[in-house]
């Protein structure tokens, strides 16, 4: 299962007029950011007016913009005015509020003066399809004057300074540059794209908040036709709705020297991108099932993204076969037996049961959120809203969200078992992962 945070932001106010620009308050000629690495997606800890907050990473983004902010009342901010927020979806605008002059840091490379946009619909909440809390989402102004060096294999960025000659001469050695673009405050991309065996260029969003491999939007040209293997899918979520549309495996796609075989292509229905305000020959998006492949440096001041091969390079393409999509629901207090142990510092007797205790730790609570119909976890019974007890027998609760969307793609005539808690009545279902692609 993969979830699509692709936040295109629309503002229905005034024009934006405060300056946010990072810098270096370091003498260091790099800072080094570890990040957690999701469903293909990055987040960051970045402090907000003094409080750490988590951030989505998403080059598709052109402004800072916080959610989920009810466990973290203590942020203040300056400045305020009501605001209009539209983007990908099929609902109307939300509204908004924006905030100026306002401090973010990251271990020393800070914006003192920083704008933000505030989502006040607390509906809108990322945190439940992660697993971990998600508090923002940032982008363009963190790579707008620097370079950026994304390691998806080590899962840390390295934010180097313009002037350091010797990172230079290091990422033109080993690194491919290829060219981008900035338009409205987003990189893009020219690639080769094949599909239904037909070759044709494509104009795509780089967008590193998109976990999918490549999103194609019908109608701007001719070649971009739907294969006929393919089905209906939940794509996402954007700030105007849930975002639909089709899945399909695409021939190939090509990215500067770099090669990709059978990619799964989304096509994101008309009305889910009706409100975006695309830039002049867009055609789709490429995301981090892509970039995951790489050590990625953004270098927006020169036009330039330069990619180096990782050791994922060359894994294959999934998707979730399963057709069903889970979301964190909350915490549950389970009891865990506790060995207790002698003075000596050895294991005390097997026979005697005041040796063990239980201790209370709180474990996630995982609810079906979507299925897909059709799928094989439709036909066998599954229903949105099941809570789920246990995976192939063993509690759910011993898996983060991201360990069983990787079980629910894993691979093709796999049997899954879930047992489940459907209002208050428990039920066990079976099914078949089946690659129907």
């Amino acid at each position: 299962m993969k979830y699509k945070f692709l936040i295109l932001l629309f503002l229905l106010a005034a024009t934006v007029s405060a300056q946010n620009n990072f810098g270096f308050e370091t003498n260091k000629k790099k800072i080094v950011i570890p990040f957690k690495l999701i469903n293909n997606l990055i987040f960051i800890p970045i402090e907000v007016n003094g409080i750490k907050l988590n951030f989505l990473l998403d080059t598709g983004v052109e402004e800072t913009i916080l959610l989920s902010l009810e466990d973290n009342e203590k942020v203040k901010f300056n400045n305020v005015e009501k605001i209009k927020l539209r983007g990908l979806g099929s609902d109307e605008a939300i509204e908004g509020l924006k905030s100026s002059h306002n401090f973010l840091n990251l271990k020393g490379f800070a914006d003192r003066q920083h704008e933000l946009y505030i989502v006040l619909d607390q509906g809108f909440n990322f945190s439940a399809h992660v697993g971990i809390p998600v508090n923002g989402i940032i982008g363009y102004h963190l790579f707008k004057n620097h370079l950026v060096e994304i390691d998806y294999a080590r899962k840390k960025i390295f934010i180097h300074r313009g002037d350091n000659k010797k990172i230079r001469s290091k990422i033109a050695a080993n690194f491919c540059e290829i060219p981008i673009s900035i338009e409205k405050r987003k990189p893009y991309v020219m690639a080769d794209v094949m599909l239904n065996n037909k070759q044709f260029p494509a104009k795509l969003l780089v967008d590193i908040g998109n976990s999918d491999a490549l999103w194609l939007f019908q109608n701007t040209d001719k070649s971009i036709q739907i294969p006929q293997k393919n089905f209906s899918d939940y794509l996402g979520k954007g700030f105007s709705g849930e975002i639909h549309g089709k899945r399909a495996k695409g021939t190939e796609l090509k990215l500067g020297l770099f090669r990709f075989e059978n990619p799964i292509v989304a096509f994101p229905d008309s009305s889910s991108v009706k409100s975006v305000n695309m830039v002049k020959d867009r055609n789709g998006s490429v995301g981090g099932e892509i970039f995951k492949r790489f050590d990625v440096v953004f270098n927006y001041p020169e036009n330039k993204m330069h990619l180096k091969c990782n050791s994922n390079f060359y894994t294959p393409f999934h998707y979730n076969m399963s057709g069903i999509e889970l979301q964190n629901e909350g915490l549950q207090w389970v009891p865990e037996t506790v060995m207790l142990q002698t003075a000596s510092g050895n294991n005390a007797g097997d026979n005697n049961k005041n040796d063990f205790r239980y201790k209370f730790s709180l474990k996630p609570v995982y609810m079906i959120s979507n299925v897909r119909k059709n799928s094989t976890a439709d036909s066998c019974g599954l229903k949105k809203g099941d809570l789920i007890n246990k995976i192939n027998g063993i509690p759910a609760y011993s898996y983060t969200l991201e360990n069983i969307n990787e079980i629910l793609k894993s691979e093709d005539g796999k049997w899954i078992s879930m047992e489940v808690d459907r209002n208050g009545i428990v039920k066990t279902f079976r099914f078949q992962l089946k690659d129907i692609l």
